[in-house]
């Protein structure tokens, strides 16, 4: 039910015209479907980390906030068709993508992790190199269109990759047994740990960040087109006030239980 609510959204989204900021709202993609970063309901309300950076930006530009959800494979192509004016889905820089769009500077960053079910031989490893060897012929997790997705097909390419349209669906064929292990950042599998379904699971204790591989970017960042310049300094003044005013870090503490902001460099 929650897939075709999702699907509804992004069709009705997909009808409504493009708006600019400098008419007085700014329209922002978002995923909805993956918490705490961004959370949708069924009436299209959202909320989550992405939901309050967005509003603290639209805020500071002294403009209306408008959320589109739309699935995060298709966000970077609705933002080039002009269905919104900036992408906040804890989307993170990287070179390929700035090959399609351009980001402004990047203002939070959290650890990548692999879940395991308790007991197991990954659950039990600690170093990186002997992580990535044990990865071979696994079921491996992930979601498409990700950073994640990238990093297991450059740096795993013998691991059986499974790819999933949201975080939901991974978390299912986790639970069921269907793959053995699933990589995504650190507080996507908090949340999977905090329900039922993730009871007989464990984080792996190997803390992977966008320093060990260029394909897991550079930090999360506002995704605007290329040739809306105006746009992009206008965020970038913003977030730099925002993650200096301690404003990021505290949105992050309530969703994160950490300050996951990243200053301006």
């Amino acid at each position: 039910m929650k897939l075709k609510i999702l699907s509804l959204l992004v069709a009705l989204a997909a009808g409504v015209g493009h708006a600019s900021a400098a008419e007085g709202e700014l329209a922002i993609g978002t995923e909805g479907a993956y918490p705490p970063w961004s959370m949708a309901d069924a009436a299209g309300n959202v909320t989550g980390f992405d939901a309050d950076v967005g509003n603290l930006l639209c805020e500071k530009l002294a403009v209306k906030c408008r959320f589109v959800v739309q699935a995060f494979d298709g966000l970077i192509p609705a933002l080039k068709a002009k269905r919104f004016d900036a992408i906040i889905s804890g989307m993170s820089i990287t070179e390929d993508r700035r090959k399609e769009i351009d980001f402004s500077v990047g203002y939070a960053e959290l650890a990548n992790m692999f879940v395991a079910p308790k007991g197991s031989d990954l659950a039990a490893i600690t170093d990186y190199d002997t992580l990535l060897k044990a990865l071979d012929g696994k079921k491996v997790g992930v979601q498409a269109g990700t950073t994640h997705a990238h990093f297991l097909e450059k740096n795993v390419p013998d691991a059986d990759i499974k790819t999933y349209d949201t975080l939901d669906q991974m978390q299912i064929d986790l639970a069921t047994g269907r793959i053995d292990t699933a990589f995504a950042d650190v507080s996507a599998l908090q949340d999977f740990l905090a329900k039922p379904d993730g009871k007989n699971f464990q984080l792996v204790d190997v803390k992977i960040l966008s320093t060990v591989d260029p394909t897991l970017g550079e930090g999360v960042g506002v995704g605007i087109a290329k040739d809306n310049t105006e746009l992009k300094a206008k965020v970038n003044k913003a977030l730099c006030e925002l993650v200096a005013d301690g404003s990021v870090g505290k949105s992050s503490e309530k969703w994160f239980k950490m300050d996951i902001s990243r200053p301006c460099q």
